[in-house]
């Protein structure tokens, strides 16, 4: 679900709209069923192949653990970044339409590829030796192969999602209708709805195929999804209302860093001086604030003849940035310390792998003849997530508030808490669950036979899940709400950024960290602690030393937030009451 919040990027700027006279010839809700399919499609494709990844390298590539596990990091960590990159190419050069089109195909031609390594023997290594017990590693041609479409499908993973919601809201932006806003509403209660009925599917049908008629159909169910998906949202072109591409937010931030650095040798204005600052016509913030004061010296106007055109705009955007400009990329700044606390909660959630290969290992039957995939156990993240959500908001709050007889509201910065420290709770019982699996395992004398089943039912692992669904409710989303608030208005695009840059960020330091964990536990011949064997290794100690970086980054969280001080509307309801 994390995925699902990281899409948002830049999907809430606000443009400037053109008036075209084919403006309402164009869009409105004959085209929300083709952008809604088209994201959907992606979703259940994309998401779908990623939980039983890791047994597709161990088995059909013969990796070990740990050199899975930091390939999909690495692939997760690219699908969350690439959004980013998506959004500033759509904003700043091809616009919406084009990235969603082109992300399309992308991800379409990365999973036909992808469907060809379990087609084409030839594509990956033969299989292992039964009689000598030998297994050949992939070739570098397998495995740029298999790397091309991991790498073209998080291409298309950030030309879609970053743009879909924005590119559907577009379709609807009848400022002139009374009604506008309850239909743009209601297609954004739809959006979110539609990502997660597909996410549920991806982890529930696709790893079902998966499972049941192997990775040939597996991995053919998505690429025709795919192929769906692109045509779906190709049909519909005549009736989009394509907007232009405008200046980024990121590039504006590029320019103040190269601007400020460029006029280091400048003084500094008189103090209560504001002539010497360029700022926008119609703003209300006409001189710099002095945080960060180094940052201003991008928005001082050297010549007013030469640096001012006669709009009142700057003659050069890489000379002159304005008040505006510099304010906006100190408050991004300001809130990054806040921001890097809830890392370690996405490096936690990011853990896949591991999860399923203990659930692969341990009884998973509901009744005689079913039994739950061993890659669908994350959909108890995203179920717990969801029932969190609407038991809070329907439930807890009205309550709360009956009796309070006023309107009752948890502080966001309290609620960023409440998650960090339930992501705590969650490792420490992942660890204490894999305890007690690899105990039982010993037991029952599969030490060296980590494919056999414990008599230990998989649903010990739903608590931790839950845990770090209800984690991710309050602080995922507690951290989406804190950086709309704290941020400048036109910065909401940057907000919703936030949360995808630090999965991204999140994915590349989970496999650092089991790098490490792998080095020094494997040195002098001994079984890493994520060893390919399972019941060899210790998965329960990995889990242990996420626990204690996730209690050292809560107290972290903890000096943070009280070096922010109250946030905006804290400090808007103090200085009123001052006042």
């Amino acid at each position: 679900m994390e995925d699902t919040k990281m899409e948002d990027s830049s999907n809430q700027r606000e443009m400037s709209h053109e008036e075209m006279p084919e403006t309402h010839s164009k869009g409105g809700l004959i085209t929300m069923p083709f952008i809604i399919a088209n994201e959907s499609f992606e979703k259940v494709a994309s998401y779908g192949l990623v939980p039983n990844m890791i047994l597709y390298l161990i088995k059909d590539y013969h990796m070990g653990v740990a050199k899975g596990t930091n390939i999909l990091f690495f692939w997760q960590a690219a699908t969350n970044f690439t959004p980013i990159l998506g959004a500033f190419v759509a904003d700043s050069y091809l616009g919406r339409f084009l990235t969603i089109g082109l992300g399309s195909i992308c991800s379409l031609l990365g999973m036909i590829l992808l469907w060809l390594t379990a087609m084409v023997p030839q594509s990956k290594p033969p299989p292992c030796d039964l009689m000598t017990q030998t297994c050949s590693s992939p070739t570098s041609a397998q495995m740029t192969l298999l790397f091309f479409s991991f790498v073209l499908i998080s291409l298309g993973a950030g030309g879609v999602r970053p743009c879909s919601l924005a590119f559907g809201a577009d379709q609807l932006d009848r400022r002139d209708n009374p009604k506008n806003v309850r239909v743009l509403e209601s297609f954004f209660g739809w959006y979110y709805a539609s990502a997660a009925i597909s996410v549920l599917i991806a982890l529930t049908g696709i790893v079902y195929i998966q499972d049941q008629f192997g990775y040939r159909v597996g991995f053919g169910v998505p690429a025709i999804l795919m192929l769906l998906s692109a045509l779906v949202f190709f049909l519909a072109s005549p009736f989009y209302l394509k907007q232009q591409a405008s200046k980024s937010l990121l590039t504006g931030f590029v320019q103040v860093i190269i601007v400020a650095y460029k006029n280091r040798n400048l003084t500094f204005p008189l103090p209560n001086s504001t002539a010497s600052y360029h700022h926008k016509r119609d703003s209300n913030v006409v001189a710099p604030t002095d945080k960060l004061r180094f940052l201003n010296k991008a928005c001082i106007i050297k010549n007013p003849e030469q640096d001012i055109a006669l709009d009142g705009s700057a003659a050069n955007p890489w000379s002159l940035c304005t008040v505006e400009q510099v304010e906006e990329l100190k408050a991004l700044i300001k809130v990054l310390p806040l921001w890097s606390t809830g890392i370690i909660m996405s490096i936690n959630l990011s853990q896949n792998s591991f999860p399923v290969l203990q659930a692969s290992s341990m009884d998973r039957h509901l009744t005689k003849k079913f039994q739950i995939p061993a890659g669908s156990y994350g959909m108890f993240n995203i179920i717990s997530l969801a029932l969190w959500v609407i038991f809070y908001d329907r439930a807890i709050l009205p309550m709360a508030s009956k009796i309070k007889g006023k309107p009752v509201r948890i502080g966001v910065k309290l609620r960023m808490g409440i998650g960090l420290f339930l992501t705590c709770i969650a490792m420490v019982v992942s660890a204490i669950v894999e305890n007690a699996r690899r105990k039982e395992a010993i037991r029952s004398g599969f030490q060296n036979n980590p494919t056999a089943v414990v008599k230990m039912s998989a649903m010990w692992l739903v608590p931790q899940f839950c845990l770090n669904g209800f984690a991710e409710a309050f602080t995922a989303i507690g951290q989406t709400e804190f950086f709309y608030s704290e941020l400048p208005k036109s910065m909401s695009s940057i907000a919703a950024a936030l949360f995808g840059l630090g999965l991204a960020v999140a994915n590349v330091l989970a496999s650092v960290v089991v790098s490490i964990i792998d080095d020094i536990t494997s040195k002098g011949g001994k079984e890493s602690w994520v060893s390919s064997n399972i019941n060899k290794g210790r998965i329960d100690n990995y889990y242990w030393v996420l626990a204690i970086l996730s209690f050292i980054n809560l107290f972290y969280y903890f000096l943070c937030a009280w070096a922010y001080g109250p946030t905006g509307r804290q400090a808007t309801k103090v200085k009123s009451i001052a006042g």
